[in-house]
């Protein structure tokens, strides 16, 4: 089969690795497949070459959409997707201004209380994916790879609490990721925090969502942003002085 092209298909030259983009344009994908039934997927190759991103690059989005059950593998008969129990049928992606510093304002007001409701509300298969993505965060090779687990295990938070809307609203603010400004700011913000740190501040937020502790969950949370946004206004400023 051959699946209707990405919105971002022709949109090049882009880099050859860019996960957060093949995930897009693999999720706008999905959304066009028609509904009922399991729809085979093209190959890894067919993929990377119809959306003019490396073969790496798709793989590993395909892997994020394995863990948020969206598609899934048969051994030696390909990749399937379709509709499954407690999948979403599409992402509404609106176009978001691309400050880092605006972002995080709003995720800062956002995102603890997602948690919170996550504790609240989340399913045992819910959890296990939640700790899944932490673990696969511990096996992150590359800043390419580490961002995108990283909004992979923030955005199955949101979807943890079960409101459709909590999760539109995230994915607008996460698409600001793709933005080639946002993504160079916030891995030279990373780069100066280690990464050691955000992974112990993500299993704060994944042990107080297990423990069905709302009030720990949302501090974990408002713990972890603060240190991302403190690193961000850090780097803005340097590069502010610089530009001066």
């Amino acid at each position: 089969m051959r699946l209707t092209p990405s919105p971002l298909t022709g949109l090049r030259p882009v880099a050859a690795d860019n996960s957060m983009l093949a995930l897009e344009a693999l999720r706008r994908m999905l959304g066009d497949l028609p509904d009922g039934g399991a729809h085979r997927l093209p190959t890894e190759r067919a993929l990377a070459e119809e959306l003019g991103i490396s073969r790496r690059s798709v793989r590993r989005a395909l892997e994020v959409l394995a863990a948020e059950g969206r598609v899934w593998r048969r051994q030696g008969a390909g990749t399937y997707a379709g509709p499954r129990p407690g999948a979403e049928a599409g992402d509404g992606m609106v176009a978001m201004p691309v400050d880092p510093l605006e972002v995080m304002e709003v995720r800062l007001r956002m995102e603890p209380q997602i948690a919170q409701l996550a504790a609240l509300r989340a399913s045992p298969e819910a959890l296990g994916r939640v700790a899944a993505l932490v673990a696969r965060l511990d096996a992150t090779e590359d800043a390419d790879e580490r961002e995108l687990w990283d909004s992979a295990l923030h955005r199955e938070i949101a979807r943890a609490t079960g409101n459709r809307m909590f999760l539109a609203i995230f994915d607008a603010l996460d698409g600001a990721r793709r933005d080639p400004r946002w993504r160079a700011v916030r891995e030279r913000a990373r780069g100066g925090v280690p990464f050691t740190l955000y992974q112990d501040q993500h299993r704060a937020i994944r042990d107080a969502i297990t423990a069905r502790d709302p009030v720990a969950a949302g501090d974990a949370m408002r713990a972890h942003l603060l240190s991302l946004n403190e690193a961000l206004l850090r780097q803005t400023s340097l590069e502010g002085l610089t530009d001066g």
